[in-house]
């Protein structure tokens, strides 16, 4: 079983800077990833609030990242996380401190960083048989482009709603808008949900501490209730979420983590 100094679950924008800076630290890093390096802005055409590039698709972006943390000797593996365990043994070496256990290995460590961000929220039961074999999507900007010129509806009443529907209304023949729970049009040949996002945190089993809407409670130094495990990112209980948080966010927990180790 490999030992490492920190295993960072999530391969966001916050986990990859939290891996760059502490490998300039000279820690060993472990990053387990299960779905896209990157993140929800993979998908984005374009970002426009990254500051210094005037132009540049998510992809792009999450890229140039990828390859700063690479470059730097940071490991990543992609695999699922399926559940944390903490060594109480008092004589145990310290990168033993974490047990990791995933779809495929187990790794211990003596520091943990969570970095899962958020996920789509899904449709209920009772509109997904109402979309019956219509095709359900969580992404305009990744799916918009297959049905130009047809009807479409968003489903969801807040910022993301309206913005999913503004970037639809130039290629689809038409938006419907409902709101949760209402039944789809029949004449939408696709269904756009945009009802929220809620954090990947169901596999930390009460490791850390939550608030009533599954985001892990920390300050902004990224320390949980759980010494050792730390949080950065969009799963972590603050106000504001964008990519230059998420990054601020990594660059902070490291230091805080770093100097968890060195002690």
């Amino acid at each position: 079983m490999k030992k490492y100094d920190v295993v960072i679950v999530g391969a966001g924008i916050a986990g990859m800077t939290a891996a760059i800076y502490l490998r300039r630290a000279e820690k060993s890093v472990l990053v387990l990833e299960s779905g896209v390096i990157g993140g929800q802005i993979v998908s984005a055409l374009e970002v426009g609030n990254w500051p210094g590039e005037m132009r540049i698709s998510g992809k792009e972006l999450m890229d140039k990242i990828y390859h700063q943390m690479n470059n730097l000797g940071a490991e990543i593996e992609y695999e699922e996380v399926l559940k944390i365990e903490k060594n109480t043994g008092v004589d145990r070496d310290f990168l033993e401190r974490f047990l990791v256990k995933t779809d495929e290995n187990k790794y211990s460590c003596g520091a943990i960083i969570i970095a899962v961000g958020t996920e789509p929220r899904k449709l209920s039961e009772k509109q997904v048989l109402s979309a019956g074999s219509r095709p359900i999507s969580y992404c305009a900007t990744c799916d918009g482009a297959l049905y130009k010129g047809k009807p479409v509806v968003v489903v969801g009443s807040g910022n993301t709603a309206k913005h999913e529907m503004r970037y639809l209304e130039n290629i689809a023949s038409k938006v419907y808008h409902i709101h949760h729970d209402e039944p789809i049009p029949e004449e939408a040949e696709a269904v756009f949900a945009a009802i929220g996002r809620v954090p990947k945190t169901q596999f930390l089993n009460g490791l850390v501490e939550l608030d009533s809407c599954g985001y892990v409670k920390a300050e902004e130094d990224g320390r949980t209730s759980c010494s050792g495990v730390f949080v950065a990112g969009d799963c972590r209980t603050k106000k504001v979420r964008q990519l230059v948080t998420a990054a601020g966010d990594g660059a902070t927990v490291a230091e805080t983590v770093n100097s968890f180790l060195d002690k």
